[in-house]
Formats: structure tokens, sequence, C-alpha cells
């Protein structure tokens, strides 16, 4: 979906196919047939903007056969689909039973993960529509915390150095500008926007920057527009914005409450659970965690990282951050000019829910995908974006 901001720029609204599992190129082309055309259809829309996940065998499909690359881009033209970012963020199996602490594997230490993301550029610069010359790749935020010290951290910042090296090799090959985004996340080695300050002036190019995560943001009660502006004096980019919802519970010291949040405790993704409190950010790894008796003090809101429906705030007595989602979007496209013009919704947890959430089936996946697109729509329209045809 595309809109046209009031200086005259376009800004792209996706959804991120890493909800739909698929490590095969065949796998993806599955997707754009069961899922993502029947999204298309249900919003009216003769195009519809999608943030490809291509696991590490898709993508050394697609870089390794043009034939396969062209047939890709083909499918797509066919299904009305449209592709100006990826998900680059996991590398394989997160479609798995258990996903949880694999996710962050390989991290910007590792030589696979520079490799990995150099492929998916190349990949996205043959995806683009003809009228569009710029992509962004969103990536992993370092690494996981724990296994990271000083030379791992400046094998990273080598790494990517590398990768902006490449990208302007690939600029002056395609004519195609690809840039690439770290997402902070919590219980990363960048877990907050100012985090990212630090590595991404240290790499110095303007083609590495940042993806905002409005999930991620409001899990580490972070005030979108002291971000944003923190941001922009340090001169990091905003290369593009995920738009996603955590769950937020406000008395968490309640028995009710705790019950209610139990339910999201689920064994396939992490669900970083913080609090803010007068000594700083306290948190866990995980929802269950937290839930364990006093590991985590309770006279406070808690927020765990579970991207929540946009649309479909969780029954009291929990809710979800959609305002700070939509005080982030008023940043970030609101003003005279927009300081991101790639957007993605990225609900990648809807077969996670409590079960009675889940939907059941791909047409009942396709609705709810297909409303948050258009709760998306309307908040952009809102702002006095226009959408395009």
């Amino acid at each position: 979906m595309r809109f046209r901001h009031p200086d005259g720029s376009t800004v792209h609204l996706a959804y991120c196919t890493n909800v739909h599992p698929a490590e095969t190129l065949d796998g993806v082309l599955a997707q754009l047939r069961d899922h993502c055309e029947p999204v298309r259809r249900r919003l009216g829309r003769d195009r519809l903007g999608i943030g490809l996940w291509l696991a590490k065998d898709a993508a050394r499909a697609l870089v390794t056969d043009p034939a396969a690359l062209r047939g890709l881009r083909c499918e797509l033209e066919r299904r009305g689909l449209e592709v100006v970012t990826l998900n680059g963020f996991p590398y394989e199996g997160f479609g798995a039973e258990e996903v949880k602490y694999r996710v962050y594997t390989p991290d910007w230490a590792d030589p696979e993960r520079l490799e990995h993301t150099a492929a998916l550029a190349r990949v996205l610069a043959g995806l683009l529509p003809e009228d569009v010359t710029e992509g962004s790749i969103s990536t992993l935020p370092l690494a996981w915390r724990t296994a990271y010290d000083d030379e791992r951290a400046e094998t990273a910042r080598t790494a990517l150095r590398t990768l902006a090296e490449r990208l302007d090799a690939l600029e002056e090959l395609t004519g195609r500008s690809i840039r690439v985004a770290l997402e902070p996340e919590p219980g990363c080695v960048v877990e907050t926007t100012r985090d990212a300050i630090a590595p991404l002036t240290a790499v110095g190019h303007d083609r590495i920057g940042i993806c905002v995560d409005t999930c991620h943001l409001a899990t580490s009660f972070e005030d979108p527009g002291i971000a944003l502006d923190d941001l922009a004096r340090a001169g990091v980019p905003v290369v593009k914005s995920q738009l996603s919802a955590a769950l937020h519970a406000e008395q968490p010291h309640l028995p009710e409450v705790r019950e209610a949040l139990a339910a999201f405790a689920e064994p396939r993704f992490l669900h970083q659970t913080r609090t803010a409190t007068a000594a700083g950010l306290r948190g866990t790894d995980d929802l269950d965690e937290a839930l364990a008796g006093d590991a985590l003090p309770d006279a406070g809101p808690w927020r765990s990282h579970f991207h929540v429906p946009l649309h479909a705030a969780p029954a009291a007595p929990l809710t979800s951050t959609l305002p700070v989602l939509t005080s982030a979007l008023t940043r970030l496209v609101g003003g005279p000019h927009p300081l991101t013009r790639h957007l993605e919704v990225e609900t990648y947890t809807w077969q996670a829910l409590p079960p009675e959430l889940r939907p059941r089936g791909r047409a009942q996946l396709a609705d709810g995908i297909a409303a948050e697109l258009t709760l998306a729509r309307d908040l952009l329209t809102d702002l006095g974006l226009k959408e395009l045809p």
C-alpha cells in the first residue's frame, strides 16, 4: 500500500510475512498464493506491499539463480504484490515449535550474518518495483547480550562497515539504494534506540541505520518523541519502522492480572518483560520468569514483548501499547517530512496467542491481517497522508 505524504513523497505500508512459516523458495511462493493475495483481495486493493521474510535457504536459492529471482518477481506482479522491504532478522527456523534464543544466531560477529544480509540486499535490488529505487532490510541488533565482548563488538562493527561498502557497490551496479536497519530489542546488546546511537555512529555510514519497532520501544518504556529526537540529534537515520503493539498489564500485582498474563506465556517465542522503577528499567528474559514469584517488581505496570494484533487489544484486565504506536507514527510521518518512508505491520505471533484468540484457518488469519492494515491505513490518513491506487 502506498501513501502520498503532504510533502509529495511516497510512504510505503506493508505487512511482514514472517507470520507465515516458510524456509524454502517453494514455501515463499505458496505464501503469496495462500496468504498474501487473499489479504490484498480483502482490502479491495490492486496492490499490496509485503515485507518478505526470506530464510537462509530461500535467500540462497534466489541469489544464486537469476531465473528463480525473475520467477519470484513475476509471481509478485501477477498477484498484485510489491516488495520494498525485507525482514532480515530471523535467519532460519522461525516457524519451529521452539524459537526462543535461536532467533539471535548467527549474530553480527559471525561471518554468516554478513553474507546472509548481503545476499538479501542483492535479492531486494532485483525485487524492487520499477518505479522504486530505495529498499530496506531490518536485522538483529548486533547480538544477544550474554555472548558479546569487546572482540566480538569490533568484529561486528567491521562487518557492518563491510556491508555498507557492498551496498555502495550494489547501487553502482543496479541503481538501487538498499539500506540496513538494526532493530533494537529487549535483551539484546542494542536494547533501546539510545543503545543504537554509539554503535551506529561508530560504523559511520548512512546506509546503516535503525528500525524502530514500536512493540520493542514500548516494552522498554521508551518515550517515542524523546527516542526519535535523540536519533535525529545523533544523525542516525530511521531506515524503517515496524508497527507493532506490546502486551500491557497495568496492575501486575493482582492475581487476576497474573492469571491473564499466564495465558500468553507460551513455548515458541521469548516474551521479554519489563517494568519501570525508580532505580531504572527492570526485566526478565521471558514472561514465565516474570510470573514466577518475585522475579520482577510489580508495583508498576508490566509490558511484555508479545506482538498482539493491532486492531484487537487483549480483554481486560490486560491491554496493548497501541497508544505508543500511534504516538510514534505521528512523529515518524506526521511532520512536514517523513522520518522514514517504509512502514511494516509485524504481528508474527498470531498462532502463539492464547487458544481462544488464535485464528482458525487461513481465512480468519487473512481477515485479521487485513484488519490490522486497515487500522494502520486509517492512522496514516488521519495524519494527512493520501492512499494511492
